[in-house]
Formats: C-alpha cells, structure tokens, sequence
C-alpha cells in the first residue's frame, strides 16, 4: 500500500511536469510563429530596400553620366566628375563623408 502510494504522488509529479512541459511548447510555438512573422517581413522590407538602392544607383549613375556628357539643354558644360566622388569614413559607416571642394 505504501508503494503504491509513493508511485501514485509520483504519476502525479510526473502529470504535472508533462503539462508544464505542453504548456511550454505551446508558448515556444506561438513565439516561433511570431519569430517567423517578423522574419518574413523583415526579409521583404531589406529586398525592398536593396532594390530601391538599385534603382538610387541607377538614377545616380544616369545623372553622373549626364553630368560628364553635358545635357543638351544645358547652356554650361561641366568639367568631368572625379571617379570617386565621395569617401567612406573609416569607422565603417555606410554614408560617405563630407568633403570640402576647392573652386578653381
């Protein structure tokens, strides 16, 4: 009888545990799914973003080119562009820095 007893308060230690056990795939299951949403829409936003640099490249590329050809309508001919126009810093960022031009 008294094994008995001690086997039963342990199926019910071990009930208990089980159910904490779901409760915390449940949980995890629902954070996964949130993980997920916020991951398929952060990878959009970045193909978003990659492709409007694209197209800002593009557009930067085409104004560069018409400035070194001169536009057709344009009364003043510039002087060609330098082919690096700008710098990156050093510390990494992604924006070029200032630089100070001299007039001739």
């Amino acid at each position: 009888v008294e094994k008995n007893l001690k086997l039963e308060e342990k199926i019910t230690m071990l009930q208990q545990q089980n159910e904490e056990l779901r409760a915390r795939i449940e949980q995890n299951t629902v954070i996964t799914r949130q993980l997920s949403e916020e991951n398929a829409n952060l990878q959009e936003y970045v193909e978003k973003e990659v492709e409007e640099k694209k197209k800002l490249s593009r557009t930067n590329e085409e104004l560069l080119w018409k400035l070194q050809e001169g536009d057709a309508g344009s009364p003043v001919k510039l002087p060609p562009a330098p082919s690096t126009p700008f710098y990156r810093c050093s510390s990494g960022n992604s924006s070029p820095a200032k630089v100070r031009t001299l007039r001739r």
